[in-house]
């Protein structure tokens, strides 16, 4: 029989809970013997049981072993290691900041050459360069170790012995910030003593003064060696496009000007090499001059590692070197990363080994820069937390096209109190934040993307970011201008101001802020004073009038009223007797429309000038029941009950031509689809099957495929926006998406318990929309077959779906007469509901613009809505003119024409723009209306034809 278990000595140490809990383990797994738990696990059953001794913490590896051959959670045990591994490893005293070997976060200056290691080829080729041509750019992603490279090997070369050897130059280290050109100029001061404020007027003046001020001062046979490092922020901090090409005019124009006197080193972060590129004469001076800075080999590694730690007497644990090799190998922006974990594991050394074990209790290169800030971070109290959100928030430029970089401030900035003081100088201690010659900025970007928390803030809302950072930077404007009133905001900009949170702005700007508002309410109060005046003036000049000539203006308003008023009625009556006349008098239902609308402008009228003018496409023989257009607008494509599907050339709108008829169905066709390059026709309908077609030749159409496999009528078809997709909906209650170029189904989508009918792919082509007969709307990840979410407010069937084109609304219409406005960004907010229509509404579409979404209904109506601002929807036009329900409704691409198909077996274009319609009206009117016309219509108006 074995003997028992060593009991656990007496205590209460995180050591001692761990191997107990271990012990629980095993009881909980049946108690086997640890010759059995060493069979499962393949380790030694003495090693097994010291790591439930409670003597020493078990390396990891020995701990997931006995935890998995026990059948427990391997990922819980696995951070329960680490946090007892962090708890022996912390060292009793706080080590010595300033005898660290390795530098953290912190780029590498001048001073620290002799912690600088590993890039010994790379600094070669770069001296090689900047030997043999005056204007290099270094280019690197973020954390390549761009900075390090400038400023510990670069400039401490040129310093020592010079770039090509032949002896110590002079060096200008600057970084441009978000005035270049100022930036600059104080350098240079400083370099050569003279005034910051006259180098700059001259740079400004001239940006080929930076070449003459270096000829000045350095006259002798070594040149300056002028480094630009983060040179990306002429582009992310400097907002004034002048200012920044003056700049790399100036540093272009001293490089390459004859005879030169510098060389000029740029330090670049890749992503930027575009915006680089656009500037034709950076293009030019960069071309052969590019040094490209990549992630360290194996063996740059493993010396950027041991050699600084023998240079301060320790030693790297092997493990440990092999172990951030393999983590950090190859992989571009990783050195921040492995210098702050080295850093941190240094901080935990006991005695002057630097070991595997300390390195994990760290978290590792992934995880060492996020612990570090969090544990910075829990040591604050709520209101401390909120000034290091606003600081960090400050120090961080948000990107557009590119990543969010560090930003450099100015003390200023920030409110001089005690707590900011306190959060700011913890920051500076902990290495996240930089502090130099009044200037404040975070330590290195690595922070920005791996800190979890860091990026939730900036990721919560960048337009109120952007918006503060600008009232930031007009605060210090005014400031600087000594409060000058004209510097304060006004209008728009003051309202869009007043909605930033209060808590997130400084004395200063919250000072800017009230100093508008005052300005503002004073502007207010002398133009109410001002009117006032004015209408006291206007009244006695009013009375004075009316006594001279009240019996003569009497006479004549009550002559203009009333050919006003007659005007108003006759030109409504005129408008829809236009609209009856359309179909079979269409010259002069346009002639009449247009004169009515220029004789009163109401939005009746010009609905009326709209349907007047629309122009029908007649070549169906049943119901038309689907509409689609080509890439461009010039092809449109119908379909109706009549098993043919129709193809139009509207390459002239105003004249469009029948181009094919196919007879694409055995049955009624419902729906009808156009490939995103135009090359494909997609039809379906009620026997069931999806046909693709070749539209290589518009006149002949060929069939291509049929794909099978709903079981019911096929009544929607959609391509997703790359062309790759296509979705169908069927009374089969699903939705299936088809692989158009292996011409075979993908997947099916369940989910609805009856008839699905539209379906819409999302502009970027990740959801899919599905409506049902069950009265729900069911948006689904294309690539992934889980839950959909499910839209639920209509209280009758779901006809139509469609997206707007940024993707964030989505319009529905159903039988219960409306139609549906959802704000996809807000999930679970209640949508806004349009009411209008008397029927069906059996189709939505929104304009390209995204402004205007139509609705068609069974009220043989359509209706345009204005959603520029969704949360204050208002209808903005009724058109008439069909004399069954419209079937759908779809903007050309341009946004100018709106077809529509209904059951009256024609196809409308509608022109929704009245002035454009305008134009319409003249071209169709032929032949002119007649003087007897023109009476029956208009009796009592001067014959006046409008074209």
């Amino acid at each position: 029989m074995p003997r028992g278990e060593r009991p656990l000595d007496v205590g209460d140490t995180p050591l001692l809970r761990f191997a107990a809990d271990l012990r629980k383990l095993r009881e909980a797994a049946g108690n086997p013997v640890y010759r059995e738990l060493s069979r499962r696990s393949h380790y030694s059953a003495p090693a097994l049981s010291e790591a439930a001794g409670g003597r020493k913490l078990p390396t990891l590896a020995v701990t997931l072993a006995y935890v998995a051959a026990c059948d427990g959670d391997t990922e819980v045990w696995k951070q329960r290691w680490r946090e007892v591994a962090a708890d022996k490893e912390a060292p009793d005293e706080p080590a010595t900041e300033s005898d660290a070997p390795y530098l953290g976060l912190s780029p590498f200056r001048i001073g620290d050459a002799d912690r600088f290691h590993g890039r010994d080829a790379l600094l070669a080729e770069l001296r090689e360069q900047v030997a043999a041509r005056r204007f290099v750019g270094v280019f690197g992603a973020s954390g390549s170790g761009k900075s390090s490279l400038l400023h510990a090997g670069l400039a401490a070369v040129a310093r020592d012995e010079g770039v090509a050897g032949d002896g110590p130059q002079p060096i200008l280290l600057l970084s441009p910030g978000p005035h270049p050109l100022e930036e600059c100029a104080v350098r240079m001061a400083k370099l050569t003593g003279e005034s910051a404020v006259v180098l700059k007027a001259e740079f400004v003046d001239d940006p080929a003064h930076l070449h003459m001020r270096i000829r000045q001062a350095f006259a002798g046979p070594v040149d300056l060696l002028l480094v630009v490092d983060q040179f990306e922020e002429v582009f992310t901090l400097c907002t004034d496009p002048v200012e920044r090409t003056a700049f790399i005019r100036a540093l272009v124009a001293a490089a390459t000007a004859e005879p030169s006197r510098v060389r000029v080193v740029l330090g670049v972060r890749a992503d930027f090499l575009g915006p680089c590129g656009d500037h034709p004469e950076l293009r030019e001076a960069l071309r052969g001059g590019q040094v490209l800075v990549g992630p360290m080999s194996a063996d740059e590694l493993r010396e950027a590692i041991m050699k600084p730690a023998a240079t301060a007497g320790c030693s790297v644990e092997t493990a440990l070197v092999v172990r951030l090799v393999a983590d950090a190998s190859n992989q571009p922006g990783a050195l921040p990363l492995v210098s702050h974990a080295l850093r941190e594991t240094w901080r935990r050394r006991r005695g002057i080994a630097v070991t595997l074990s300390a390195y994990t209790a760290t978290g590792g290169i992934h995880h060492a820069i996020a612990r570090t800030a969090e544990t910075v971070y829990d040591g604050f109290d709520p209101k401390q937390r909120d000034v290091v959100k606003q600081i960090l928030l400050r120090l961080t430029a948000l990107g557009e096209t590119t990543e969010d970089t560090k930003r450099r401030i100015t003390l200023d900035e920030l409110d001089d109190e005690p707590a900011v003081r306190a959060v700011l100088d913890e920051l500076v201690r902990a290495r996240l934040v930089t502090m130099d010659q009044g200037t404040i900025e975070i330590t290195h970007e690595a922070l920005i993307k791996h800190w979890p928390r860091l990026r939730s803030w900036l990721a919560a809302d960048r337009d109120s970011l952007r918006a503060h950072r600008q009232v930031a930077d007009d605060a210090a404007v005014w400031e600087s201008l000594r409060r000058d009133p004209d510097a304060l905001y006004r209008g728009i900009r003051l309202a869009q101001a007043r909605e930033l949170a209060d808590s997130a702005l400084t004395t200063r700007e919250r000072d800017f802020l009230a100093a508008s508002l005052a300005a503002e309410s004073a502007q207010q109060v002398a133009v109410r004073r001002r009117i006032r005046l004015q209408r006291v003036l206007l009244v006695v000049l009013a009375v004075l009038l009316v006594i001279t000539t009240i019996s003569t203006v009497t006479a004549m308003n009550a002559n203009q009223e009333i050919a006003a008023q007659r005007d108003v009625v006759l030109a409504q009556q005129v408008a829809d007797e236009a609209v009856t006349l359309r179909t079979d008098h269409a010259a002069l239902a346009a002639q009449l429309a247009l004169v009515a609308y220029r004789m009163s402008p109401t939005r009746h009228n010009r609905d009326a000038l709209i349907s007047a003018v629309a122009i029908p496409l007649r070549g169906h023989q049943q119901d038309v029941a689907a509409i689609a257009f080509g890439p461009g607008g010039k092809l449109l494509a119908t379909a109706g009950f009549d098993r043919h599907a129709l193809l139009w050339d509207l390459s002239d709108v105003d004249h469009p031509k029948q181009l094919a008829s196919i007879e694409a169905s055995k049955d009624t066709i419902d729906a009808i689809a156009v490939s995103p390059d135009g090359r494909l026709l997609a039809t379906g309908g009620r026997d069931r099957v999806v046909r693709l077609w070749d539209l290589s030749n518009v006149t002949g159409p060929m069939k291509l495929a049929e794909l099978t496999g709903h079981t019911d009528n096929v009544f929607s078809l959609a391509f997703s926006p790359d062309g790759k997709l296509l979705a169908s909906g069927s009374y089969d209650n699903t939705a299936k998406l088809w692989d158009v170029a292996a011409r075979s189904e993908l997947r099916t989508v369940t989910g609805h318990t009856d008839n699905v009918k539209p379906v819409a792919f999302s502009p970027d082509g990740r959801l899919l929309a599905t409506g049902s007969d069950d009265m729900t709307i069911r948006l689904s990840d294309v690539g992934d077959a889980g839950p959909a979410t499910v839209l639920r407010d209509h209280t009758d069937l779901v006809d139509a779906v469609a997206f707007s084109p940024d993707g964030r609304l989505l319009a529905s219409g159903s039988d219960d007469q409306t139609a549906r406005l959802w704000d996809l960004s807000a999930p679970g907010k209640k949508p806004l509901v349009l009411s209008g229509h008397t029927d069906v509404v059996s189709s939505v579409g929104f304009s390209p613009n995204g402004r205007l979404l139509a609705t068609g209904s069974y009220d043989h109506t359509v209706r345009l809505w204005d959603v520029s601002n969704p949360g204050h929807t208002v209808e903005s036009a009724l058109l008439t003119g069909h004399t069954g329900a419209v079937e759908a409704a779809v903007f050309s691409p341009d946004g100018h024409t709106l077809v529509t198909a209904s059951d009256d077996h024609t196809a409308q274009l509608w022109e929704t723009d009245p002035a454009r319609a305008q134009v319409r009206a003249c071209q169709i009117a032929q032949p002119t209306i007649t003087r007897e016309e023109w009476a029956k219509y208009l009796p009592g108006v001067s014959y006046q034809p409008p074209c």
